[in-house]
């Protein structure tokens, strides 16, 4: 099982990023997707999660209007558009894939099963 993210890196406030994380070894479209970031010295955090088969997504309200989760299931992809982003944004950015049933962007790290590795997201002029 895997899931490798990319696309983080450096960006000025009020720039975009696109991150993408690839799934391997499980049955990802029977999987809920989700994003979770965690800044220096703060706890791991979710911003956001979609459903397996409807597709319904949730967002933290911080991230609302702003960030755009969705997934190609027949990529094995989860992708996260991050727009107008701001320095408070800035941490490490983790997906993660959960066989429960997901109904809110603020279940905690013990609804996932499997995490990928971290894409730092910097948002600094």
């Amino acid at each position: 099982v895997q899931l490798v993210e990319s696309g983080g890196g450096l960006v000025q406030p009020g720039g975009s990023l696109r991150l993408s994380c690839v799934a391997s070894g499980f049955n990802f479209d029977q999987y809920a997707v989700g994003w979770f970031r965690q800044a220096p010295g703060k706890d791991r955090e979710g911003i956001s999660c979609m459903s397996n088969r409807e597709g319904v997504t949730y967002y933290r309200d911080s991230v609302k209007g702003r960030f755009t989760i969705s997934r190609d299931n027949a990529k094995n992809t989860v992708y996260l558009q991050m727009n107008s982003l701001k320095p408070e944004d800035t941490a490490v950015y983790y997906c993660a894939a959960s066989q429960r049933v997901i109904t809110s962007a603020l279940a905690t790290t013990s609804m996932y099963d499997y995490w990928g590795q971290g894409t730092q997201v910097t948002v600094s002029s």
